[in-house]
């Protein structure tokens, strides 16, 4: 609207002007070279803007003439210009869809075309990726280093192949290189943090972390927790060797994540046998109130040395009441009595818990009770048969590993925190002496940043288990009422062994400094159906050495 405004404006201006001359016609003589030429103003104006026209039209041709050649050139530029473009944008279409023959012609075309053009090159790597060829591949990524438009292009496309093939050195200096290119650069900053945490590097992480954080790639809740992760890391690392200094770290990794268990299990065992109760006691209990967890429950019941298990019984069940939790709590006071020889207490505490498919350690220890209680060997070997198939107990997991120590770092991803405490997921029920193998995902390039599946995986191997005393040899009953004496087993009937269930921890200040070595890794097996305590073959195959003995 404005623009049509303007627009009268200047034709009612020209228009008032043009009326003004012709009311005042005027005259004007010209004299040259002896020639006297007389005419009005208007004629004279219309002749000046006349010539003025035939100069700029002569001008414009002489120009066209002029640069007729290098317009001729300019056009077929734009042309082939516009070809290679447009082989750029089908050979990306046809990369898209999985057409590599499609791709590496069209590819080639852009590269006679607009050679000069990144995308170019982008187009020709990934077409040889797609065609195997590695070698053409890391060559291109290699020239994008050349240029300062496309350098951080090419370390991605490098990363990926490093990745690929499992070199997490030349992998790491990639993404190191990347990130000092571009501090801000996601994939790189997330890179860097998760093959630091791998090689266990935690004070080059603790710097990532920070980098990532002052650029904005993390928020600071979660940067919180994940320093919070390293310091717990590094605290389980110098535990043995410098207790203070792992005090210091663990206790700050507390007050940034007061919901971390391992933290809080150090820092409260240090405390315990440093005699500061009270001290380590609130750090418990604080965790505790946000994450139940049979360690804390342990920890806090011989925070104080010397104490009785009936007083330690008392603690723990203290410490349920501040924060009930249905599973968690009622397994660590059916523990703490079991250990103070209070059997209707234990009794009571798992009753909710043994209505509908009790969990493994539960199983285990209503065997402990029967076995302590009334010295009924038949129903605790009923127990240890239905712990060996009943449903998982609850472990570290992440990304489809189990672990029953915590870790810091995700094997599969090298996420720093992933570990949680949850019952892992139940696999495929398999008949027979079935394999359970574990692949790595196959990420893409979309996936850069977000996992390095590709690295070396840890080792997957079973759980270290604490070996047990021999069970006093005696007949394996049916059932609970065939408790009278029966023949001894011949030899050459002797049962098959049925698949190990590991002993619980030992407690307290009882437990060895060497059980805290580094954690192993493993994937449990899938556990197959509960068949019930009713079956009679499962009783004839569990051998005694399983019973897990009752504390004096």
């Amino acid at each position: 609207m404005w623009r049509a405004i303007w627009i009268f404006t200047v034709i009612a201006v020209v228009a008032g002007a043009i009326a003004w001359f012709a009311d005042r016609p005027g005259e004007i003589t010209i004299i040259w070279l002896g020639y006297e030429i007389e005419t009005s103003l208007m004629v004279a104006v219309g002749a000046i803007a006349l010539a003025m026209a035939v100069l700029l039209a002569l001008w414009g041709l002489a120009r066209r003439v002029v640069g007729a050649p290098g317009s001729i050139t300019g056009f077929f530029r734009h042309r082939r210009r516009e070809k290679g473009y447009a082989a750029l944008s089908q050979g990306m279409i046809a990369l898209g869809a999985g057409d590599s023959t499609a791709a590496r012609r069209h590819a080639a075309l852009a590269e006679r075309f607009i050679a000069d053009e990144p995308l170019t090159l982008l187009l020709k790597a990934q077409t040889a990726q797609a065609k195997g060829d590695e070698a053409t591949a890391s060559r291109v990524f290699r020239a994008m280093l050349q240029s300062r438009e496309t350098e951080a292009l090419g370390l991605r496309g490098l990363f990926i192949q490093a990745r690929r093939e499992k070199d997490a050195v030349a992998a790491r200096a990639l993404a190191e290189r990347a990130m000092a290119l571009k501090p801000d650069l996601p994939w790189a900053a997330k890179a860097v943090l998760s093959l630091q945490s791998l090689d266990s590097d935690w004070h080059g992480a603790e710097q990532s972390l920070e980098t990532a954080q002052r650029n904005g790639l993390i928020g600071k809740v979660e940067a919180a927790r994940q320093r919070a992760v390293l310091l717990t890391a590094q605290a389980l690392e110098v535990e043995d060797d410098d207790p203070e200094a792992a005090l210091v770290k663990a206790s700050e990794a507390h007050r940034l994540a007061p919901g971390l268990v391992p933290a809080a299990v150090i820092a409260g065992r240090i405390l315990a046998a440093k005699g500061e109760t009270r001290r380590a006691a609130r750090i418990l209990e604080k965790t505790w109130k946000r994450a139940p967890h049979p360690e804390v429950a342990e920890v806090y019941a011989g925070a104080r040395t010397g104490d009785s298990p009936r007083d330690r019984f008392r603690r723990v069940r203290m410490l349920v009441q501040r924060r009930p939790d249905k599973v968690e709590g009622p397994v660590a006071i059916a523990r703490a009595a079991i250990d103070a020889q209070d059997w209707s207490s234990a009794r009571a505490a798992l009753a909710p818990l043994i209505a509908d498919r009790p969990q493994s350690r539960v199983c285990m220890l209503m065997a402990e009770i029967e076995d302590g209680e009334h010295g009924d060997r038949g129903r605790a070997r009923q127990w240890v048969a239905r712990a060996v198939r009943a449903p998982r107990d609850p472990m570290w997991t992440a990304d489809g590993y189990a672990s029953p120590t915590w870790v810091a770092v995700s094997p599969a991803t090298g996420a720093l925190g992933a570990f949680e405490w949850k019952v892992p997921v139940e696999g495929l029920a398999f008949h027979g002496d079935a394999e359970v193998i574990v692949e790595e995902d196959d990420l893409g390039a979309d996936d850069l940043g977000e996992a390095v599946p590709d690295l070396p995986a840890i080792a997957v191997l079973d759980p270290p288990t604490t070996p047990m005393p021999p069970a006093e040899p005696e007949p394996v009953a049916a059932t609970p009422e065939a408790a009278a004496p029966m023949e001894p087993e011949q030899p050459d009937q002797q049962a098959e062994p049925a698949t190990p269930v590991p002993p619980p921890p030992q407690r307290g200040a009882d437990r060895p400094r060497e059980a805290r070595a580094a954690p192993v890794v493993f994937v449990a097996p899938p556990a197959p159906d509960d068949p019930g305590p009713d079956a009679e073959r499962d009783l004839e195959e569990v051998p005694t050495r399983f019973r897990t003995p009752v504390a004096e």
